[in-house]
């Protein structure tokens, strides 16, 4: 009985022993530990981390203006940078003289998510949230600090905000400035009379044919790039545009002067649709906002040199400038607010920067 006993102790002894050494490496199987999953998981990552890194972005980035604008030019400068900055994960390149298409086409294919960006002003976005079209009202702002300031507001977060929300438009910037706008015409523009029957090519936006139109002229839509063969022609008696587009255009050389009445301050932004602004990396996007914003307020004040520059070969090459009292002109805008429904806002965003005309 004691010789059983004790034998049954040694087996379960020996039984205890081979359970502990089991879990030993090389002596027997035991539990796979989670470790190596966990590991395999982790390695994953960190690999889908590296390709992301690795991947290459493709941007195109379209306007209307030619290759000499001042717009284009500083475009340009935004590309070089990025590229320079993403350390080659961003690849912009820019396509002046609507290459891509139209604005309204380039426009349409960023919001279905194709990877293109396209310069546009604040009418055009006034298409999608009214509000956003003040910005091109006449006279709404007297310089770029103005309308800059704007660009800070509460009010205009929620205009960008709403786009990106209910159209898919999302603003990189809307920093970019490209001067005032001015007559082009081949008689003096001294007083809204001077303007009256006057085929003027402007933007066919209602805030800007609504202007034009309560300054006396008749306004007409037109593709900038036919503008010059439109005046040569006689199917219009003037434009009215910026000098870093009139002077590369060569608009000078079909109209005699320029009269500098400053009704519109010409805010650009660069627009990307939503849908392609989302595949980006999370610090893909910051680079792409941030340097987009500082470079529009960088080259701001390069604008106002070359606006100067361009006047003075124009100048040169023979047109007269004329400096009218712009305060008829002015006199004549203001009703266009109320009849828009433009008034209350107008108020509204002079309280928050401080605006006291």
């Amino acid at each position: 009985m004691r010789r059983r006993v004790l034998t049954a102790s040694i087996l379960t002894a020996a039984m205890v022993a081979l359970s502990a050494c089991s879990g030993m490496p090389g002596m027997g199987n035991a539990q796979p530990a989670p470790a190596p999953a966990q590991e395999e998981k982790a390695e994953g990552g960190e690999a889908a981390a590296a390709a992301d890194t690795d991947k290459v972005y493709e941007l195109k980035i379209s306007t209307s203006q030619t290759e000499q604008a001042l717009i284009t030019r500083n475009y340009q400068k935004l590309a070089d940078t990025l590229n320079e900055k993403s350390n080659g994960r961003l690849k912009v390149t820019v396509f002046p003289a609507g290459q891509l298409g139209s604005d309204e086409d380039v426009l349409e294919q960023a919001i279905q998510g194709v990877n293109v960006a396209v310069n546009t002003d604040a009418s055009r976005m006034g298409q999608y949230v009214k509000d956003f079209s003040i910005l091109m009202m006449g006279y709404f702002a007297d310089n770029y600090d103005e309308c800059y300031q704007v660009t800070q507001t509460d009010t205009f977060k929620g205009w960008c905000d709403t786009l990106s929300s209910d159209h898919g438009i999302k603003i990189l910037s809307f920093t970019f400035y490209d001067g005032p706008r001015e007559f082009m015409t081949n008689k003096p523009i001294n007083t809204p009379d001077d303007l009256k029957g006057l085929r003027i090519r402007t933007i066919g936006q209602e805030v800007c044919t609504e202007t034009i139109q309560a300054m006396g002229g008749t306004p007409i839509s037109m593709s900038w790039g036919e503008v010059y063969n439109g005046i040569q022609s006689k199917a219009l008696e003037g434009c009215e545009a910026q000098n870093t587009s009139t002077y590369p255009s060569r608009i000078y050389e079909v109209c005699e002067y320029q009269s500098k009445t400053h009704h519109f301050q010409l805010m650009q932004g660069l627009i990307c649709g939503q849908k392609w602004f989302d595949s980006l990396p999370e610090d893909l996007q910051t680079l792409l906002v941030e340097t987009s914003v500082e470079m529009g307020k960088t080259t701001a004040a390069d604008v106002m040199t070359e606006v100067e520059d361009a006047e003075k070969k124009m100048v040169e090459a023979g047109m007269t400038i004329v400096e009218p009292d712009v305060a008829p002109f002015k006199a004549l805008v203001d009703p266009v607010y109320e009849k828009l429904g433009y008034a209350e806002l107008r108020e509204q965003l002079y309280k928050e920067i401080g605006k006291t005309n």
